[in-house]
């Protein structure tokens, strides 16, 4: 059985610029404002696996803040409906993101949100 990795994470603030300040501050992390994906891009270093990075960004259709990791999938069309079969709620069918990769947002059953990436073809 192959392992889909989590290879992305975000955390959703209320504010986002204060956030990412924290963070930088706590534990030393660079994070700068990425204007792309607009939000605090948190890049990890390349000998720490799948892990490709994070991002910090302000709150914006979610009402409270959160904490989600992406897994990364080769078929996420698959998957989306594979987890509404298994009873989980799509927050945001796939889509394509700026990189051309495909991401799409979700809940599992019991509400928690995590998110799918589909590596640009």
């Amino acid at each position: 059985m192959k392992v889909n990795p989590i290879v992305w994470w975000e955390l959703a603030s209320h504010d986002a610029e204060k956030t990412a300040d924290f963070l930088k501050k706590v534990f030393g992390w660079e994070i700068k404002y990425d204007e792309t994906i607009k939000c605090f891009d948190f890049p990890i270093p390349k000998d720490s696996h799948n892990l490709s990075g994070g991002g910090v960004f302000t709150l914006r259709k979610a009402k409270l803040p959160f904490l989600t990791f992406y897994v990364q999938v080769e078929d996420i069309d698959k998957k989306a409906k594979l987890i509404e079969q298994l009873g989980g709620y799509i927050l945001e069918a796939p889509f394509e993101i700026p990189s051309g990769s495909r991401i799409c947002l979700f809940n599992e059953p019991s509400g928690v949100t995590l998110a799918m990436l589909e590596k640009k073809k």
